[in-house]
């Protein structure tokens, strides 16, 4: 576990410190427009953007009940002159998480890092994807796999992710919308159907275990609707080599429609081996709440299992357990659930992926 004072919570106290000497000099933050993405170089980070992150998530076969993990860094561009001469101004943040998910001892393994970037301690590369933060890292090789080694507390995860599809553009080739106006929206591509070979290390014992993951990469400076408490998403791979996304932004109480009806909602598919990607917009994908689970900790409601149309499919999502809540409120400042799940359609199971939720306690900001 790392110790550095300027970790965690700690980290958060300069920049409470450095606001009002930026105040008057407030940084201008990138609208994102409609562009090609180009690569290697979208891959990499992009630091003028308010946030940004790269997000792995999958399940890995270990006997009866698969065991579910995600990764993710977190780039974020604080509110920080950047005429500030201060070599300790932070100028940016590199945060991560890692989970382990396991069904079959009902624990959820978790551990989380914030740093500013700089000091030889965490990056954000602009290149190609590589984030570090200390002995954590994900980083892209030339042949297109993604490695990544993070040394968490209570569990070690080692992996290596190989494309076995080319990637995909949500949205409209990369341009997401989150939203009716034009600047709520991201650039937003996705890696589906990852071949992952991992050594997972917990109680000073490895173990090499197989699966299949999935990775977004996301950037954007304004994300969500003022109304908006949150979202639902879910990234899955199925088992005929599909790959299905889906989200809505969900009105605050508040700002909330007669009809329920999500701010915003998007969704596409694309079959193994093709190129097109079916995308649908707001008015054909619906998310329902199908199971209800109340956090002990928190006490936030979520509904772990939910009903998802898309068009004229109909899914539904199955947590491998209920308690994937992730009390995130000591670096990115949020609580959410982040579960992996199975997915079926007709009462059969189709595929396996993972469920996001966000603003279920208090409403998100980005």
């Amino acid at each position: 576990m790392l110790r550095r004072p300027l970790l965690i919570a700690p980290a958060l106290a300069p920049l409470a410190a450095l606001a009002p000497l930026a105040a008057h000099a407030r940084p201008q933050y990138p609208q994102v427009t409609p562009r090609p993405l180009v690569f290697p170089r979208d891959h990499g980070a992009h630091p003028e953007y308010r946030t940004e992150w790269w997000y792995l998530t999958g399940l890995l076969e270990a006997g009866a009940q698969p065991l579910g993990f995600q990764i993710t860094f977190f780039r974020a561009r604080p509110e920080i002159d950047a005429a500030n001469p201060s070599r300790f101004a932070a100028r940016q943040l590199i945060i991560a998480h890692a989970a382990i998910a396991d069904a079959g001892r009902g624990s959820l393994l978790k551990d989380e890092r914030v740093a500013r970037a700089g000091f030889d301690l965490a990056l954000a590369a602009e290149h190609d994807t590589d984030v570090r933060l200390d002995r954590w890292r994900l980083a892209r090789r030339p042949d297109g796999a993604y490695e990544c080694e993070a040394p968490a507390r209570g569990f070690a995860l080692r992996f290596v992710a190989r494309p076995t599809q080319p990637l995909l553009l949500q949205g409209a080739a990369g341009f997401s919308q989150k939203g009716p106006r034009p600047e709520q929206a991201s650039h937003y591509y996705t890696q589906p159907q990852l071949a992952v070979e991992a050594t997972l290390t917990r109680d000073g014992s490895p173990r090499t275990l197989r699966g299949l993951a999935w990775l977004d990469h996301e950037w954007s400076s304004t994300l969500l609707d003022e109304r908006a408490a949150g979202w639902d998403w879910i990234g899955m791979n199925l088992d005929d080599g599909s790959a299905l996304t889906a989200f809505d932004i969900r009105p605050a109480p508040a700002a909330a429609g007669a009809d329920g009806r999500a701010l915003w909602a998007y969704a596409s598919l694309r079959a193994r081996g093709e190129q097109r990607v079916q995308v649908f917009g707001p008015q054909d994908v619906r998310f329902e709440p199908l199971a209800q689970w109340t956090s002990p900790r928190t006490r936030a409601r979520w509904p772990v299992a939910q009903r998802i149309t898309v068009g004229g499919r109909v899914f539904e999502t199955v947590p491998l357990m209920a308690d994937q809540e992730l009390d995130s409120r000591a670096s990115t400042g949020a609580v959410y659930w982040e579960g992996a799940s199975r997915l079926r359609e007709a009462g059969r199971e189709v595929g396996r992926g993972y469920l996001e939720m966000t603003g279920y306690l208090d409403a998100i900001r980005l």
